[in-house]
């Protein structure tokens, strides 16, 4: 069933942070078009996580109402290295990379997004920015100041710390903007952080006989350590590639204090019922965050796997012991501890990850502590490693 303007707005509004503009959004929602909405991502890293998921679940309420997730892989920009947020250079990322990258991005992207060719298209930049003549981009440039360029927060802060910024880096908001040009983008959802480059994306259309976009910035919330945003460098985040298990244990990580803003923005759970939780953080903050949790979990994996999560973890943790169903693992002789991890987790943790574990003495053997990850391990059948608070595996 379609809803009203007034519905839509009611709904994006516990989530959005700012429109640009309210008045030019409700008139295309008013306008009765199918709407284009562009949600563009640079493939530096192939994880999301549910901060990038607020946005995520806008666009699919929106799909649902009949209107396009147009979605664009930036490959070419991602071989240029957006400088949101960093005060240097971002490292070259080679082509083959970016495309395995690419496939596990789409994958935690179709866990909210409907693909259906009605209301999904999926397009990449080089497509466009690998063939365009350089006297058509020389054209882009000249409508754009270089006040316009050095204007942008972290390229000030770049100057005042006497951190060099590159050419490239300069035009990578000229490129971001061009591309909603190509995708005739009718509204973006994005994270503030964004919000210079989309602009950019206004003034191109706009100059190129588009109506310009509207843009719609997001609430974003601190990561589980209550210390900045989300981000896997700090490790302090929920992926939606993170199994139900670990987004049930992770969230139980999270300091009280967030807990209703949890709820707020990264669940759909009524926010009536959220008003009373409040009542609930105080007096029983384990209680909460459990509700917070399961609904984390729901939202992504279903009713049924959040129940389950939240037995096993009741289970796990008021017996202290270790689960029954924890995996088995076969490895060979002579191996030290670090190896062992390495084993178990392959690609999904990084060796300084797994040195981190052991420096925090996360991880123990039949519940002896280990910190020295070079000591080899004498292998024993049925020894139970214990990583963190959440994960076993037994040697089998």
């Amino acid at each position: 069933m379609k809803h009203s303007t007034k519905k839509i707005l009611e709904y994006f509004s516990r989530t959005t942070e700012d429109v640009y503009s309210q008045k030019e959004l409700e008139a295309l929602l008013e306008s009765g078009k199918k709407i284009r909405i562009k949600f563009g991502f640079d493939i530096t890293a192939p994880f999301l996580h549910i901060g990038h998921g607020v946005s995520l679940w806008m666009i699919r309420y929106l799909q649902e109402q009949g209107h396009k997730a147009v979605l664009l892989a930036g490959d070419f920009t991602t071989s240029i290295g957006d400088p949101t947020g960093e005060d240097k250079t971002r490292p070259v990322i080679s082509e083959e990379v970016i495309q395995a990258n690419a496939e596990k991005y789409l994958e935690q992207v179709k866990m909210i997004l409907l693909d259906d060719p009605e209301v999904f298209e999926l397009h990449w930049n080089s497509d466009w920015y690998s063939k365009m003549p350089l006297s058509f981009f020389i054209n882009l440039l000249s409508k754009v100041t270089h006040a316009n360029l050095i204007s942008r927060d972290m390229f000030r802060e770049r100057i005042k710390n006497s951190n060099e910024i590159h050419m490239h880096e300069m035009l990578y908001p000229i490129l971001q903007g061009y591309d909603s040009v190509e995708l005739k983008s009718d509204l973006t959802i994005i994270g503030s952080d964004q919000l210079f480059n989309e602009n950019m994306g206004r003034l191109y259309q706009e100059k190129s006989n588009q109506k310009p976009q509207v843009i719609i910035t997001v609430k974003l919330l601190p990561g589980l350590d209550g210390q900045g945003k989300m981000s896997k460098s700090k490790n302090n985040y929920i992926g939606l590639g993170h199994s139900s298990r670990d987004k049930f244990g992770l969230t139980m990580t999270l300091p009280d204090n967030l807990i209703v803003d949890y709820l707020r923005i990264y669940t759909d759970v009524p926010l009536d019922e959220i008003e009373k939780m409040k009542e609930v953080v105080v007096e029983n903050p384990i209680q909460a965050k459990k509700f917070l949790a399961s609904k984390i979990v729901e939202r992504y994996h279903g009713v049924d796997i959040a129940e389950e999560e939240q037995a096993w973890f009741e289970e796990t943790f008021s017996s202290k012991k270790a689960p029954t169903d924890i995996p088995n693992i076969e490895i060979k002789d002579g191996l030290t501890y670090f190896n062992v991890l390495q084993e178990f987790y392959g690609d999904a943790e990084s060796n300084s990850n797994i040195r981190r574990l052991f420096e925090q003495g996360a991880v123990s053997v039949n519940e002896e502590k280990k910190k020295e990850h070079n000591e080899i391990y004498k292998k024993k059948l049925g020894d139970v490693f214990r990583v963190g608070k959440r994960t076993w595996f037994k040697v089998k």
